[in-house]
């Protein structure tokens, strides 16, 4: 049966701590990485020493992962001399697709660590072009199968991500309840610093540092909704903040989600250019791609409409310098 959009996705059950990770685990990622073995899939806790490092990828995939706590007590993670490969994500949380449906993590933890190159949370598809997510969209109840299909109440706080090129955090079609707190985003991306991608929705993104030389918006709301960036502070580098659109039918996916219900309040905007937009800006696309008609042909959603449509975001106070 269709829910309609505007219904909160169900409540999170708490998953009970995942286990201690053993000694052979801790030495499997600090080992460096051999030919064809890049990464690690982590079903258990991990507490790393200060002067650790992670040469290998970490994966948290499928509902083993949920619980799992990775406190890194200031360990990295990632090389910090390489340029990463676009899908060569340093961590990465995911769901799994079993013959039952999507297998996803919830409650996952990420703490005191610096992280080099990019972290991605995915479920249907790694961005809103994914096959899975594609073919869901078609059809009414995207949103909801979106949003129970992705992890859900994952956090990364007291950490940094370093950027090598690509975004350094991307939430991908889907992903609810994740939170990001006192950390700092630094590094470069030709892209955004954060990208909130289609359907996801009531993420956390407070008191957090934006220095990421970025190649446009610091952080890109795409269809996402109820999400709350609070009390953040930014160097924008001549560049914008947050802005608010929907990327109508970008790879033939039907949008279903507006950028609506967001709250964006006590943050701070440094350095923005002489001649950008504002730092925040709602709508800030209109229907105005070369890809928008490639969802052409269903009743709903951007197929419909190729207009950004967000309402109800409460965009104030916020402070620029």
């Amino acid at each position: 049966m269709f829910l309609p959009a505007a219904l909160d996705p169900p409540a999170i059950v708490v998953p009970a701590a995942a286990r201690a990770c053993d000694p052979a685990i801790r030495a499997l990622l600090l080992a460096p990485p051999g030919p064809g073995v890049d990464s690690v899939s982590l079903a258990c806790s991990l507490r790393l020493e200060p002067g650790d490092r992670v040469l290998r990828r970490i994966v948290l995939e499928g509902s083993q992962a949920s619980g799992v706590e990775i406190d890194c007590r200031g360990a990295t993670i990632g090389q910090v001399e390489a340029a990463p490969r676009l899908d060569a994500f340093t961590v990465e949380i995911r769901s799994l697709a079993r013959p039952s449906g999507w297998d996803r993590p919830s409650g996952i933890t990420i703490r005191n660590c610096a992280i080099f190159g990019h972290v991605r949370v995915w479920g249907m598809g790694v961005n809103g072009q994914g096959v899975a997510v594609k073919a869901s969209s078609h059809s009414l109840g995207h949103t909801e199968r979106a949003q129970a299909a992705a992890p859900t109440g994952v956090s990364i706080l007291d950490s940094t991500i370093t950027a090598s090129g690509h975004i350094p955090l991307y939430l991908a079609p889907g992903v609810t309840r994740f939170t990001l707190r006192d950390s700092k985003l630094s590094g470069r991306s030709t892209s955004t610093a954060l990208y909130l991608d289609a359907e996801s929705a009531e993420n956390l993104i407070e008191g957090n540092e934006f220095a990421v030389a970025t190649g446009r918006e610091a952080i890109a709301v795409d269809g996402s909704a109820r999400n709350r960036i609070v009390g953040n502070r930014f160097e924008l580098g001549g560049q914008g903040g947050v802005w608010l659109y929907r990327n109508c039918g970008e790879g033939g996916t039907v949008r279903h989600q507006t950028p609506s219900d967001n709250v964006i309040t006590g943050n701070v905007f440094h350095g923005g250019g002489f001649f950008q937009a504002e730092a925040i800006t709602v709508n800030s696309r209109g229907g105005w791609r070369l890809y928008c008609g490639e969802d052409a042909g269903y009743p709903f959603g951007s197929s419909l409409d190729n207009g950004d449509g967000g309402t109800g975001n409460v965009v104030a106070p916020n402070r620029a310098q």
